[in-house]
């Protein structure tokens, strides 16, 4: 039976979010890229998850889908056989993180959903990939394709995130720590944190990427997880 790699998508990401890495990476597993639309916490998007997919997998995810993943590690640990974590965070929310997710979930319910996409796009990618137009309008499709009902859900849910640090220590398969080393909202310290945290991780750096580094370098973000999927 081929193994099942699971990808959970970012705040207002979709699918496309890992497209490359899907096209590259089917060829001998099943990918399921999880549902982060339903739920109204992270407990339980990652309890959909788990629902939605039966048995072992292997698990990746991007900055909230990271959050969802340490959660899946928390509630069923032993059904997941490998664990990509992707510009994320172990930590909790910060108040001004959380006072800057109250003015743009503010800014949903005032209609005003395309001016959230205007005020993140600088901090979202490597500043080589400010300017490029086709990335942009991929990561503003995907916020349009998740709507602003979801969005505000998860940013509900990631305001309320718990402290996954100390969860860490206890994760006993091989796991991937990556970030782009120009990742403004998770950046690279944040993710050495986690990796010094688990013993059997490997930390990657990925140059010329920011925060989106699935879609900012896609070749190097396939290589190491095609590492990491290969790694016993």
């Amino acid at each position: 039976m081929a193994e099942t790699l699971v990808l959970i998508p970012g705040l207002a990401c979709t699918a496309r979010l890992f497209e490359p890495q899907v096209a590259a990476l089917s060829a001998d597993r099943t990918i399921v890229v999880a549902d982060t639309t339903r739920g109204d916490s992270i407990a339980a998007i990652a309890g959909g998850l788990l629902r939605d997919v039966p048995g072992t997998f292997s698990l990746a995810g991007l900055s909230m889908g990271g959050y969802i993943a340490m959660e899946v590690m928390r509630q069923a640990p032993d059904r997941v056989e490998r664990l990509a974590l992707l510009d994320t965070s172990a930590r909790p929310d910060t108040p001004e993180a959380s006072q800057d997710r109250r003015r743009l979930i503010a800014l949903a319910e005032a209609g005003r959903f395309d001016e959230i996409h205007s005020a993140l796009w600088p901090r979202l990618v490597h500043p080589d990939h400010r300017s490029d137009q086709d990335l942009q309008e991929v990561v503003l499709g995907m916020m349009r394709e998740t709507g602003a009902d979801a969005y505000i859900r998860q940013q509900r849910a990631i305001m309320a995130r718990v402290d996954s640090r100390p969860s860490l220590p206890g994760v006993e398969i091989p796991t991937l720590v990556l970030v782009g080393e120009g990742d403004a909202i998770t950046p690279p310290e944040i993710a050495r944190e986690m990796a010094e945290m688990i013993e059997w991780a490997s930390l990657v750096v990925v140059p010329g990427a920011g925060h989106m580094s699935t879609l900012e370098q896609p070749e190097r973000v396939i290589q190491a997880m095609q590492l990491w999927l290969d790694r016993n």
